[in-house]
């Protein structure tokens, strides 16, 4: 199958590399081996989507740009290295929450800067701030346990957003919610990626989300992972749900699923 050639949509330039992963291999303690060779840029500015089926390495990627892990062999190599201050700031948001419970929502968001040593008036400030852009402005102090399942995972983002990251990683971040809330959430992240102004790396395992929300999708392989193809998205922003019944959504979705299937027939022929 031919890999689509497409124009990027949106008024981003999404052609500035921010971190590219060269022929990297990342295998566990137990000689199991998660990556083997992933070689692809991540442009600044783009919501790019990792889809492939399950223990492809996904996350492992998301580990090691967050750079919880270092490869086993190959590299990582970031654009802000090569510039001053050669420093990056990546932020992750995980498939659960993870909010201190006997916290506010506002002391929720502002523990990063908290961790970091910013002063008590400028970290609410910035937690107020992060929590405005994801829409929970009205419920600065409620605590999880009184938040629903969809406002507790805004307020992960909020503490993720608050350090104004280069890059936001989200591993499956609405995967455990209901229909209707992953729907109403996706729209939002578009709106929340718009204003923050940043790059978002998304682990999925829903095509029609990483359609929904992306300008790129990666393919990856069956364990050991590496990106097979890479998919841009030629649907315009902003996005609602209408698209979903548009034929160039139902085109790539579908390009998108015989290229995950094929090479799962891949693996099982060897």
């Amino acid at each position: 199958m031919e890999m689509l050639q497409l124009s990027v949509p949106g008024s981003r330039d999404s052609s500035d590399v921010l971190a590219r992963l060269n022929d990297v291999t990342f295998a566990y303690g137990s000689g199991t081996v998660a990556l083997d060779g992933a070689t692809f840029d991540v442009r600044r500015g783009e919501l790019l989507s990792l889809v492939g089926p399950s223990g492809c390495g996904k996350s492992t990627i998301l580990r090691l740009l967050s750079e919880l892990s270092v490869p086993t062999s190959g590299s990582i190599e970031w654009a802000s290295r090569r510039s001053s201050p050669a420093e990056h700031t990546v932020s992750v948001v995980f498939q659960d929450a993870t909010l201190l419970p006997w916290r506010s929502s506002v002391d929720n968001a502002s523990l990063p800067l908290e961790l970091a040593g910013v002063g008590r008036r400028e970290r609410r400030e910035a937690a107020i701030a992060a929590l405005n852009t994801v829409g929970l402005g009205s419920h600065l102090h409620a605590l999880p346990r009184q938040l629903s399942g969809g406002m507790r995972m805004r307020v992960a983002i909020a503490r993720a957003l608050v350090v104004h990251p280069d890059l936001l990683v989200m591993d499956e971040p609405f995967g455990a919610l209901d229909a209707i809330t992953r729907e109403r959430l996706q729209e939002e992240l578009l709106r929340i990626w718009d204003q923050a102004d940043c790059t978002v790396v998304f682990v999925t395992h829903s095509v029609d989300e990483a359609v929904f929300l992306s300008t790129r999708i990666a393919v990856m392989t069956p364990r050991p992972g590496r990106v097979a193809r890479v998919f841009d998205v030629p649907i315009a922003y902003p996005r609602t749900s209408e698209i979903r019944n548009s034929d160039a959504f139902r085109d790539l979705r579908e390009v998108v699923h015989r290229s995950l299937f094929a090479h799962l027939d891949d693996q099982a022929e060897h």
